[in-house]
């Protein structure tokens, strides 16, 4: 069997914890810098955008700036971790003049990936009704994510707004900055340890692969993945540049980074990965 059906293989390549052992540390670190960001910054804590105790996001308005929104989805495998891992993040954004939101979505296997997909769809569409009461501009909305938040901010570039609710406008989001994201899922159900909590199948694997489902505007899509990260993440990454070319805005090169010391850059204005995101939004660098 050639390695990239070989359950085995496929099994080393998506285990970013055990590929990258020192993941707590990082883990205790991003904590310990949220509880600190969300102590000492202006922000809305877990607003509700549904019924369902998952469903709630955090907002980190910016108090200058053009009224830019960047949502951040938290990765995990749709399975792990929590928007309050991730609020360190906001300072640079705020300070950048953008808001930040982070969003939270019921985990696997509690809910299907596919009600995931669709609490992505409600959270947004609860960003563009409510942007204006949060200082924030509905117009300008950008979505982000990491690994398994970097599957959802792609899909959410793909998402037919109108059909979803009316009064929403076809480009909801003006652009995605996709990092280290699965966007073919179907490799994912050869994963022992994983396929028995997303609830996938065949059919519904390629239904929710963005790989597979075309963009549904103009509106950029960015792309970035660890130089230091597994074959088949970078595998992932350049599938999507190819498939969504025409959107591409750029792919950015983290040389050095693993899977989780990647989304660390997404806090550093002086990183490629911070560039690339102000870019996407036409911030310049």
């Amino acid at each position: 069997m050639a390695n990239g059906t070989d359950p085995a293989f496929l099994s080393r390549e998506y285990n970013n914890r055990e590929l990258f052992p020192d993941h707590p540390r990082h883990f205790a670190r991003w904590q310990e810098s949220s509880a600190r960001a969300r102590s000492t910054m202006s922000c809305h804590l877990d607003l509700a955008y549904g019924a369902s105790p998952g469903e709630t996001l955090d907002v980190f308005p910016a108090r200058k700036g053009d009224g830019s929104v960047l949502l951040f989805i938290h990765g995990g495998y749709w399975r792990s971790l929590d928007k309050k891992d991730f609020s360190y993040l906001a300072p640079a954004w705020v300070d950048a003049g953008v808001s930040l939101v982070v969003v939270n979505y019921d985990l696997c296997p509690k809910v299907t990936l596919e009600r995931i997909v669709q609490q992505m769809l409600a959270a947004s569409a609860w960003l563009y009704r409510n942007a204006e009461r949060y200082d924030m501009d509905e117009e300008r909305l950008f979505v982000s994510g990491h690994s398994a938040g970097g599957h959802l901010a792609a899909m959410m570039l793909a998402a037919l707004w109108p059909a979803y609710e009316r009064a929403l406008p076809p480009d909801l989001y003006k652009g995605a900055l996709a990092v280290s994201g699965v966007y073919d899922l179907r490799p994912l159900l050869q994963v022992d340890w994983l396929s028995g909590d997303l609830h996938l199948d065949e059919a519904s694997a390629l239904r929710l692969s963005p790989a597979f489902v075309p963009p549904a505007t103009r509106a950029p899509l960015y792309l970035a993945v660890g130089g230091l990260e597994s074959s088949e993440f970078k595998r992932q990454n350049a599938l999507l540049a190819q498939r969504w070319k025409p959107v591409l805005g750029g792919d950015v090169a983290m040389p050095g980074k693993d899977h989780f010391t990647v989304i660390d850059a997404l806090a550093d204005p002086a990183s490629a990965l911070f560039a690339g995101a102000r870019r996407m939004m036409g911030l310049g660098r």
